[in-house]
């Protein structure tokens, strides 16, 4: 019982009051039924009913919180509307094209944007590079090199 109030409880406070009423109608009534059943002493009744009631909340849950996202998607594309239309109203005006509306990358099977191809970068010149190491010589050490001071205020070391 107490798991199927508070599944109705869930439900309410997703807003299913307004995006699925049916739903959270049919959850508020057998849970009543199922109170009714437990007054009576009618306890695999009320069990049942129970369960019928959390298992409506949670439809009902499911269905306020889509339809909730439905509409804010919806906003949220007439947002982007109206945005355009501004873009495109203050370029007539300068008798500039619209710049154009980059789009996102295409998604490959995973889901993810595709891999854009990656700028060829040039190699170190070989004044940075150290001579390769013979066989069998073990590991390769750099050149010292000064770190900088951590208590250093700025300024030149």
């Amino acid at each position: 019982m107490n798991l199927a109030q508070s599944q109705l409880q869930s439900a309410r406070d997703a807003g299913a009051a307004d995006y699925a009423p049916v739903d959270l109608g049919f959850a508020q009534s057998k849970f009543q039924q199922a109170q009714a059943a437990m007054a009576s002493r009618k306890y695999e009744v009320a069990a049942q009913l129970a369960d019928e009631s959390r298992a409506d909340s949670e439809l009902a849950r499911a269905k306020a919180r889509l339809a909730a996202a439905r509409a804010q998607i919806q906003q949220k594309t007439s947002d982007n509307d109206r945005l355009r239309q501004q873009i495109e109203q203050a370029h007539a005006h300068d008798n500039d094209p619209p710049p154009p509306i980059s789009m996102p990358a295409p998604a490959d099977s995973t889901g993810l944007p595709a891999a854009q191809p990656m700028e060829d970068l040039p190699a170190p010149s070989s004044s940075q590079l150290s001579s390769p190491q013979d066989q069998g010589q073990g590991t390769q050490t750099l050149p010292d090199q000064t770190l900088p001071d951590p208590n250093h205020q700025g300024g030149q070391l």
